[in-house]
């Protein structure tokens, strides 16, 4: 049998030349995260310690460790999940082998040797320095050579992270023994045919004994078949009646299959292989209609609106990600109604952890393949390398559920059209023979059941702008970048995958990651840890369309962006979803962040919810109620009618109601309707506002802006319970109160964000994490809108 053991023990890093005294290494782990736990560098999260660490990404380092692998076994392979990113593998003063590829695994053939082990890695900078100097320039979003070496993009910096550029064994190394024979790839099938789950394993396997007879037994659901194998590959079909279906969260369970798939050499067991999978169809359809072309997500036959946020690494150091949080990342996700992530392109592709998780919480992945905001050149050596990790990828995914959609890229095919690429290139190699040749004909001839889109945004074909809102995906970033976030209901995209607003990280990430520093918008430390170009500049503009700008004031400016962005993506998701069906999907950029950053996340580096996650909630549950121009948009995407009467109230802001009715309503399953709001509930001005509610649900319309409206002083009552609850009963009106928990505590949470309340209404707010309740610590850690000054 198999035997796989763990290289974890004895490694120790040193430069490459060995000029610097031998540090205990961590395996899997990488340079920075060595160096850090040996105290040689300071913490590159904490004030500007970032530009104190570039250097290490400009060095070249040496992992090394004693290989002693034991015998009774035909073969012995050393095998690395992931080496990040150019290295070369040298035993007992012996080459095994080069490498370019942070994306791929690699197996070397060590039978019979033994001694000392030594992975050398140059500087990806130097690999892609050298490989720039080869094939020409290209044009890129940034000025860092990201797009010439296949490595994790945002290593490099993004406009959100930092520029820490890794090196290292960044995914587990072990020794792996075997006789006769070892299964070297399953690909499994998973369809569902008119009632029936298939599963059909396409085996291949590596032999050491040619002649041998072989055979696979496979197993799922009580189903076992086995066949002989003949030479190195073959096929095992299972049928499973009445399967179970997997659904995403929302629409059905999430049923999950064992299928183990054992290669025999007689009755003697060689090699195992053990997945989880899930049955289920999945079809994009990607219909012309009067409206465009569609892009609908439908599993087993239901269309979705697919309620999605942007996923990137969750640190930028991504070996110190775990299976634990991942888990409490994507449970944050799906408990704010989320229904599919999308593993953005700059990124990688993500642990089996992660798809596991996925699998469990019904949420759907959409995968780009690993492609972002640069022209990508396709001559070797870059070539047959994008091939290679999308061969292994597409297979290593194949199993999970979750997984609904492959990507070819992110913006790269918009950023040629609009970013003066096309006359820069000049003819030269982009990246459009990837999209639109290499990885659709990989995806098809490995995993036919999954849809592929070569980028996004993009319309499906060069007859129409690649970031046409009326065909295909759309991404929206003018209105962040120029614009009002009102200006997100101009249009009706038929996906909406990318938009977003920043804001800054909660209180305390920033007092962690900006010791001692006097906190300011434009202080030293805010702004090394703000990454967008003029991002502190578009969100003043931003700001000011709506507030008063808080002069010399950082409490209100941190809570004030932080209102606005969720203020934003509400304007944007609200419209969108009341257009379901033309309108399929947003995908709100972003759902994390992988440091402490201003940045437009919804979750911060410290994986604190910001406001805008708690209206994600709102903004992503079934049933939804919105004010859209005259009417009242109905959103139900509950699988039962949604019908009854919705109270609207036209009040004044000084809390007295001047106009009152009850409207019917019937939403269908799965679908929006629209109430007319009668003329004369319609606000008249800044002093007025219109709330309406039906069933729990309560949406609210301000015809004015914030710094135009004027507001009454704030008067509340706070008490708080033993339990650290916080309880607010309000005597005017309160719009946007929010508790800051992490001010009474770092460790502290809270179970609500922003909530607008009319005068004699009260909320209870959960605390968790709080250890000395106290109701003068709560009123001074609450915030909501005040009188303009």
């Amino acid at each position: 049998m198999l035997q796989a053991t763990p290289l974890t023990d004895g490694w120790i890093l040193r430069t490459f030349d060995g000029t610097a005294d031998a540090l205990p290494a961590s395996v899997p782990g990488c340079v920075h995260t060595d160096l850090l736990a040996a105290g040689v560098i300071p913490d590159p999260f904490l004030g500007r310690n970032e530009t104190a660490v570039a250097w290490v990404g400009r060095r070249d380092w040496t992992y090394e460790t004693d290989l002693r692998a034991g015998s009774g076994h035909e073969q012995t392979d050393l095998v690395f999940e992931g080496l990040d990113t150019v290295a070369e593998v040298v035993l007992d003063g012996r080459l095994l082998g080069r490498t370019r590829n942070m994306h791929r695994s690699y197996r070397f053939d060590v039978t019979g040797l033994s001694g000392r082990l030594s992975v050398r890695f140059g500087s990806a900078y130097a690999e892609a320095e050298a490989v720039r100097g080869a094939l020409g320039e290209r044009p890129a979003a940034y000025a860092e050579p990201f797009q010439y070496v296949r490595k994790m993009a945002c290593s490099f910096g993004w406009d959100w992270g930092p520029t820490l550029v890794t090196a290292g064994m960044w995914r587990p190394v072990r020794v792996e023994q075997w006789s006769t024979a070892r299964i070297s790839r399953v690909r499994p099938l998973v369809t569902v045919e008119e009632g029936v789950g298939v599963v059909e394993l396409a085996v291949e396997v590596e032999r050491t004994r040619v002649e041998a007879p072989l055979a696979v037994e496979a197993t799922v659901a009580g189903q076992r078949v086995r066949a002989s194998l003949d030479g190195a590959q073959g096929v095992v079909r299972l049928e499973v009646l009445d399967p179970l279906l997997w659904w995403p969260r929302g629409y059905g369970e999430q049923p999950l299959y064992d299928v183990e798939l054992t290669l025999l050499h007689g009755d003697s067991p060689l090699d195992v292989w053990r997945r989880r999978i899930g049955f289920r169809s999945i079809e994009l359809d990607r219909s012309a209609d009067e409206h465009g072309t569609g892009f609908t997500f439908v599993v087993n036959g239901e269309r979705l609106f697919a309620r999605g946020v942007n996923w990137i690494p969750d640190d930028v150091f991504p070996s110190r990600i775990t299976r634990s949080r991942y888990r409490e990342r994507l449970t944050q996700a799906a408990d704010a109604g989320v229904d599919l992530v999308r593993i953005w392109g700059g990124g990688i592709y993500e642990s089996a952890d992660f798809y596991d998780v996925c699998d469990e919480l019904g949420l759907l992945v959409w995968q780009d393949f690993p492609f972002a905001c640069a022209a990508y050149p396709e001559e070797q050596p870059l070539r047959g390398e994008v091939e290679a990790e999308a061969r292994e990828n597409v297979v290593r995914l194949m199993p999970h559920p979750s997984l609904v959609l492959w990507n070819g890229n992110n913006e790269n095919l918009w950023g040629f059209r609009d970013w003066q690429w096309e006359e820069r290139l000049a003819g030269e190699s982009w990246g459009e023979g990837y999209y639109l040749g290499v990885l659709p004909r990989v995806v098809a001839e490995l995993d036919p059941t999954r849809p592929y889109t070569a980028g996004s945004p993009w319309s499906g074909s060069w007859d129409y702008h690649p970031n046409d809102p009326a065909h295909g995906t759309h991404h929206s970033w003018e209105v962040w970048n120029r614009e009002d976030y009102a200006e997100y209901r101009r249009e009706v995209p038929r996906f909406m995958a990318e938009f977003g607003w920043q804001a800054p990280p909660a209180h305390a990430t920033l007092r962690r990651a900006l010791p001692g520093e006097e906190l300011a918008a434009d202080s030293p430390g805010m702004l090394h840890h703000q990454k967008a170009e003029d991002g502190n500049g578009k969100l003043r503009r931003g700001l000011e369309r709506h507030f008063t700008w808080p002069e010399g004031d950082f409490d209100r400016w941190h809570y004030l962006t932080q209102v606005n962005q969720a203020r934003a993506v509400a304007t944007g998701i609200e419209h969108w979803r009341s257009n379901w069906p033309v309108c399929a999907g947003t995908v709100v950029w972003q759902l994390n962040d992988c440091w402490p950053v201003t940045s437009w996340a919804a979750i911060d580096g410290d994986g604190r919810e910001k406001p805008l996650y708690h209206e994600l909630r709102r903004l992503y549950a079934d049933r939804l109620l919105t004010v859209q121009g005259r009417e009242l948009a109905v959103v139900n995407q509950a699988a039962e009618a949604w019908a009854g009467a919705v109270r609207l109230r036209r009040m004044t802001v000084e809390g007295a109601v001047i106009g009152e009715a009850e409207v019917e309503f019937t939403a269908g399953a799965r679908a929006v309707a629209r109430v007319g709001v009668p003329q004369e509930l319609v606000p008249g001005g800044p002093k007025e506002f219109l709330v309406a509610d039906a069933e729990g649900s309560r949406a609210f319309h301000f015809p004015a802006a914030d710094r135009d409206i004027p507001y009454p002083r704030p008067e509340f009552d706070v008490s708080v319970a033993p339990d650290g609850s916080v309880t607010v009963v309000a005597r005017s009106l309160v719009r946007d109160l929010l508790l800051q928990a992490d001010r009474l505590d770092p460790e502290a949470r809270a179970d609500r964000g922003l909530v607008t309340l009319l005068p004699g209404e009260r909320v209870t707010i959960g605390v968790s994490g709080w250890k000395t309740p106290d109701a003068d610590a709560a009123r001074s850690a609450l915030y909501c809108m005040e009188p303009s000054r």
